[in-house]
């Protein structure tokens, strides 16, 4: 893998280390990323980082001469959402023309769909507090609208819960108070109450109906009943993180060739 750190944690250690890396773990206290040494320094060896701010993954992209992996940050959150499209892959044995349906907070996830739904001929629907400063990021937005409209996908914003939900094929919800959050909590649990998915959600969707959480999950965000239902992907959607992990880095790093075919993307390549 060459002589190159991965800023890692969990699975993405472990994935890297299956394909015969060392992986170092280094946290805000190891690194100080931007301080001690300065981020474009940093950036002549890191391939991956799980950072806090959008603009520090843009500098260290800028500054190496490597693939530099977005395993997390604020505005998008690229390894999970396509560990989530090759969940729905698996399941569904296509992707062009589901139906996703976003219910909860505005976070890296519900940005990181909006900008990779249309490409692969997604319909999305959202529903979250729009009026009240739980909007989806202004540029992402636009973005996406443009997307929607050249791929003759549909982009639909709503605050009601329920309504969102009918005849989609998919449920999606995320941690309603992300890294960073948690003085916002109770704001945040007054705000979304009655944005749990629960069977009554379920109800109104389509026959095939399935669930994603990328984890971890709160009972505020969804009950029981269905976080544990045979609609539920979340533990293979767990699973296939680590795999989504694995088969990014060797794409990235080696000379590899998928063995299954790619999904037809829409737009762009």
């Amino acid at each position: 893998m060459g002589p190159f750190r991965a800023l890692v944690q969990d699975e993405l250690s472990t994935s890297f280390a299956l394909l015969g890396g060392h992986p170092c773990f280094l946290t805000t206290q190891d690194i100080h990323l931007g301080t001690n040494e300065s981020t474009a320094d940093t950036a002549r060896v890191l391939i991956l980082a799980r950072v806090y701010s959008q603009s520090t993954i843009d500098e260290l992209a800028k500054e190496t001469s490597v693939p530099v992996i977005n395993g997390l940050a604020d505005l998008y959150h690229h390894i999970q959402i396509l560990t989530d499209f090759l969940t729905l892959q698996e399941h569904y044995g296509y992707l062009n023309g589901l139906t996703v349906s976003w219910i909860g907070d505005v976070n890296n996830m519900l940005h990181s769909f909006m900008m990779a739904a249309a490409k692969l001929g997604i319909h999305l629907r959202i529903a979250t507090l729009k009026n009240i400063g739980y909007e989806p990021d202004a540029s992402v937005t636009r973005e996406a609208e443009k997307l929607s409209k050249e791929c003759g996908t549909q982009l639909f914003l709503t605050n009601n819960s329920v309504k969102v939900a009918h005849g989609n094929n998919v449920l999606v919800t995320d941690t309603w108070i992300s890294m960073g959050q948690e003085e916002e909590k109770k704001q945040k649990l007054k705000d979304f109450h009655g944005y749990q998915i629960t069977m009554k959600t379920g109800k109104v969707a389509a026959p095939d109906w399935t669930f994603l959480h990328c984890l971890p999950r709160k009972q505020e965000e969804v009950d029981d009943k269905v976080f544990y239902s045979q609609c539920s992907l979340v533990f293979p959607e767990a699973e296939n993180r680590k795999l989504t992990i694995m088969g990014l880095m060797v794409s990235l790093l080696t000379e590899y060739t998928p063995q299954t075919p790619k999904p037809i993307l829409i737009h762009g390549e």
